[in-house]
């Protein structure tokens, strides 16, 4: 017999009140050393980001999960791997992204308005839309959640991710990412974890224990030389026989 599927109404709104506690907790937490500006997509991009929780179903199979906002994707939109046009064409958002407190010259807030095209985006929900061609077809069988849902931007303009803040910053981030993804699991009760990069495999394995199968996804970000070489055939081939 199939397992019986919650309505989405309900678990968008378990999740939506999940998402908003994570981003009151990340919005206390102070950083410094290389970081200059703190971006929070899931306050000031709201509006999107919680058309987006709208998609979610429960139990998925999978849970895909990020590292952290990129910034020409989540950061513009408020969508995981939030490339502009995927998230307008596929995932059919579109809305009004709202000013952060604070921006840097060189990574400004554009929204939907962002002319950059978010590559790890492009390749992640352009794989998506080759499997599922509606994405409610790909909602029903798995969802998506970055751990961390803050981009840092250094004085320079360059994207920090979480991984090289000092140990003292990411200890109180640690404990708040962690509460947040153990209770999405709680909400879409996946079968299984795929972290999309080691980084987000290893803060899954901490979080989570072993009480869930969890495997790699290669990073589709162009930094990785394996993802420029084909990361579309990669990622087919490990996701093979788990959706």
């Amino acid at each position: 017999m199939p397992s019986k599927r919650a309505p989405s109404e309900a678990v968008s709104r378990a999740l939506v009140l999940a998402s908003r506690a994570l981003s009151r907790e990340v919005d206390a937490l102070s950083f410094g050393g290389d970081v200059s500006v703190v971006y929070n997509p899931l306050a000031y991009a709201r509006e999107t980001h919680e058309l987006y929780l709208e998609l979610a179903c429960a139990p998925v199979h999978a849970l895909f999960l990020g590292m952290n906002p990129g910034p020409f994707g989540m950061a513009q939109t408020g969508v995981p791997f939030g490339e502009i046009a995927a998230v307008r064409e596929y995932l059919r958002i579109d809305g009004v992204v709202k000013q952060p407190r604070e921006t840097h010259p060189k990574r400004p807030i554009e929204g939907f308005a962002c002319t950059r095209s978010e590559v790890s985006g492009r390749r992640f929900w352009g794989l998506m839309q080759e499997e599922f061609p509606i994405a409610r077809a790909f909602f029903r069988r798995a969802f998506v959640w970055n751990w961390c849902p803050l981009a840092f931007v250094t004085a320079t303009g360059a994207n920090l991710t979480p991984d090289k803040l000092s140990a003292k910053e990411r200890a109180p981030l640690d404990c708040a990412c962690d509460d947040a993804l153990r209770r999405v699991c709680e909400i879409v009760q996946p079968k299984i974890i795929i972290g999309v990069g080691a980084f987000a495999s290893k803060a899954a394995r901490r979080a989570l224990g072993d009480g869930v199968e969890i495997t790699t996804l290669l990073h589709p970000s162009p930094a990785s030389p394996a993802a420029n070489r084909g990361w579309n055939a990669i990622a087919r081939k490990q996701l093979q026989g788990i959706l």
